[in-house]
């Protein structure tokens, strides 16, 4: 089955009403995570799923550690460990934290984790150069704990760069669009027997790359254009499983209930993925475009 023939990156529609809607959907996730938990599990290999219905985290367990992508929502720190610990993990191990972008919707958790932990954060350069120029580029605003700060990395990546631990290498790859500083990452699954190549572009939502948005935080206007750019560039990319940013953009819900009912069946192993959702990227660049967004 073919996920991703049903799935998109949702319809277009103008700034106003995006920006005046964030909040009141997500009003009772704010309130009330718990009904948002996903139950954690294996997605292949050594690689795993600790996010929930919201915003989506990933955990590789390198037998040297344990590299974990994102560390969601504040509010929603508990979820987080409690999913590490459910599949049989320390968070004492986590040492490496990468954070895909600089939004306070994917490093939410990384004081926590580095106080409580110990875990290193890692996030790229131009994004935290961003965020030190203008601090509210990362939309604390819209955050549900308004006392919430700005999570800065220990160290950051760059094009190029590469993140080894263990039996793990990522490869860190500049991919910006929905924020200058978005990174693009590259890596292994293995089971032992078998590898998979995993791909993970780190920001694809278009919250960030309206015009007025990007006049109103000091960003260049020609964003869709620059993810368009990554897009291309990233085509040639041979990619196994598809990871998102948050779980609409893999359909990883859907693949999770389809996994559970047939579990002789892995429904994120496509090699054809990565290239359908690019595909839906630049459709949804095109869009944007003759809507003059």
């Amino acid at each position: 089955m073919d996920f991703y023939k049903e799935c998109n990156l949702g319809e277009n529609r103008p700034y106003k009403e995006v920006i005046e809607g964030f909040l009141p959907a997500r009003a009772d996730y704010y309130k009330n995570p718990e009904p948002y938990n996903i139950e954690p599990f294996k997605i292949f290999g050594n690689l795993y799923y600790v996010g929930d219905k919201k915003v989506c985290m990933h955990l590789v367990d390198t037998n040297k550690g344990l590299i974990l992508f994102d560390s969601g929502y504040s509010h929603n720190f508990n979820s987080l460990i409690k999913s590490v610990e459910k599949l049989g993990f320390k968070c004492d191990d986590i040492k490496y934290v990468i954070h895909s972008h600089g939004h306070f919707d994917h490093f939410g958790g990384g004081d926590r984790l580095r106080d409580l932990y110990g875990a290193k954060i890692l996030m790229s350069k131009a994004d935290t150069e961003l965020l030190k120029e203008m601090p509210k580029r990362a939309l604390m605003e819209l955050a549900p704990e308004k006392d919430a700060g700005i999570c800065w990395p220990d160290e950051t990546i760059s094009d190029g760069d590469i993140i080894e631990l263990g039996n793990t290498q990522i490869k860190c790859v500049s991919a910006p669009g929905h924020t200058p500083g978005t990174m693009a990452f590259f890596f292994d699954a293995d089971n032992g027997v078998k590898k998979h190549k995993v791909g993970y572009l780190g920001g694809v939502g278009f919250l960030s790359i309206y015009k007025e948005f990007c006049e109103q935080y000091g960003l260049p206007a020609n964003m869709c254009d620059v993810l368009l750019g990554t897009v291309d560039k990233l085509r040639d990319k041979k990619v196994d499983i598809v990871l998102g940013n948050h779980p609409n953009h893999n359909c990883l819900i859907e693949k999770r209930e389809y996994m559970l009912n047939n579990p002789k069946t892995n429904p994120f192993i496509n090699e054809r993925a990565w290239g359908i959702f690019l595909d839906s990227i630049a459709k949804k660049c095109a869009d944007f475009i003759n809507k003059g967004y």
